[in-house]
């Protein structure tokens, strides 16, 4: 196959296809191709078994200062506005009760500090702190069994939106193949990139693709392929694998606990399945592997490729792995995986959630998690923790935009704006339409205290952060 677009997006993922949707759906760009290497949409990080199915507001993540929560915060509630207009009867989202948990005087303090002093209590209008007696009431297990001595407060919301990330995916897509304008090619490989005068060739491994504008949102693939244009050069990957532990209904919705500033992983924390509620997966766990999709030992040599083996990338790796938070992070969790003394060392954190949680209670999850591309800077030798996107001549590289599927739709808005620059203002972006298709559909009503989770299909809890 071969053909001429104005705009080829790389990559199946929740990243590509959220800009397929946004570009299709509410530009008039006349010609717009999707490939993706899998014989599925979704088939890597975004299907529903690979990330932590949460919709992040930055309501309870506490390593968000009040302005990242901010920024964040739009990029959710446009995603929970599309799924509220495109999903009544929830079979790509549900909607939980979702609290951060304090233990103890200074767990306590941090989070009062935090919803009263540093401004997350006026951000965040249904976000409120809550004590034992209610936390006991919404997560019966997070109080049973706890040292009745301590203290205990928790800063809880009902916008608990568990989203499984492939089925949005395929939404999207669905969504913009229903334009006559777009062409979606599954199967797909992208061999080779090569600049044009008129833009770019695409190369794969069925056909050759010329495009005016490109975009490559193919996960830690986007900076090998920005690296052999000569972009990203003075960035490297720092793959870390997500996994989770599961266990049988302990959970209603989602419990965070605190998070330590200084990491760029999740907190570990509990939560039931976006389709299965009796199932509860803790995690995630954060293991650095050298490839870059999760099992695939033929993306180690890609991996090599990104890292570059060069004086840069291994002071880079040193100085960050020779911090003294997180070094030992890094290895304890590589205990995690090993048989037996995985469990025995994961089950403090477990029951950090749940106290009167057992080893029998907790098992490895098979076939969950995926890799997360932590994107080093070898100029500063220090993880880059904002958004990882490389901004060329006529393309885009979207690698891992911060913190991922939450605000994709965001980061689709922004990039179409981008794209209509490349294509020298030929195109109009209906940024109105789009926002009645989106946020607009954020429940922002007063809610009640009670954790949510609509039974009735029709029924549209009312919410607001």
């Amino acid at each position: 196959m071969s053909g001429k677009y104005d705009l080829v997006i790389v990559g199946g993922g929740i990243s590509g296809a959220s800009l397929l949707y946004t570009t299709a759906k509410f530009t008039d760009i006349d010609s717009i191709a999707l490939i993706e290497k899998e014989s599925e949409i979704a088939a890597i990080n975004s299907h529903h078994t690979n990330n932590s199915q949460t919709l992040h507001f930055g309501d309870i993540e506490t390593n968000y200062t009040l302005e990242k929560a901010e920024e964040v915060k739009e990029g959710a509630e446009l995603l929970a506005g599309y799924l509220e207009n495109h999903d009544p009867d929830r079979e790509m989202h549900a909607k939980r009760s979702k609290m951060v948990l304090g233990v103890g005087d200074e767990e306590v303090n941090q989070l009062e500090q935090r919803y009263e002093d540093e401004g997350f209590g006026d951000l965040f209008p249904k976000l409120r702190p809550i004590e034992r007696e209610e936390i006991g009431e919404i997560e019966p297990k997070v109080v049973e069994g706890r040292d009745p001595e301590k203290d205990m407060l928790a800063l809880q919301t009902p916008d608990g939106y568990v989203v499984d990330y492939g089925e949005t995916t395929k939404s999207f897509v669905e969504q913009a193949a229903e334009e006559a304008n777009v062409d979606v090619f599954t199967g797909t490989e992208v061999t080779d990139i090569t600049p044009t005068l008129d833009g770019y060739t695409m190369e794969t491994d069925d056909g050759r693709f010329d495009c005016d504008a490109a975009v490559v949102a193919a996960g830690s693939h986007s900076l090998q392929m920005a690296k052999e244009l000569g972009y990203g050069q003075d960035k490297v990957l720092l793959p870390v694998a997500g996994s989770f532990f599961l266990a049988d209904d302990l959970l209603n919705g989602k419990v965070y606990t605190l998070q330590m500033k200084k990491l760029p992983f999740a907190a570990v924390h509990g939560d039931a399945d976006v389709h299965d509620p009796s199932i509860t997966r803790f995690g995630p766990t954060a293991k650095l592997v050298p490839t870059l999709e999760r099992g695939r030992i033929s993306t180690v040599g890609d991996f090599l490729d990104v890292f570059g083996l060069n004086a840069a990338a291994f002071l880079s790796y040193a100085n960050i792995l020779s911090d003294r938070i997180l070094l030992p992070y890094v290895l304890r969790n590589l205990l995690y995986d090993l048989p037996n003394i995985g469990p025995k060392q994961f089950l403090p954190h477990v029951q950090k959630v749940v106290p009167s949680a057992e080893l029998d209670d907790i098992e490895r999850a098979k076939g969950y998690g995926g890799v997360r591309p932590q994107i080093v800077d070898t100029k500063q030798k220090s993880l880059d923790m904002g958004e990882a996107k490389i901004v060329g001549e006529d393309i885009i590289f979207n690698i891992t935009p911060s913190p991922g599927a939450s605000t994709c739709l965001k980061n689709a808005m922004r990039d179409t704006r981008t794209l209509l620059e490349f294509l020298d203002g030929e195109y109009e972006f209906d940024e109105e339409a789009f926002r009645a298709a989106t946020i607009d559909n954020f429940p922002r009503e007063e809610a009640s205290a009670a954790p949510v989770e609509s039974e009735s299909p029709g029924e549209v809890p009312a919410a607001d952060d």
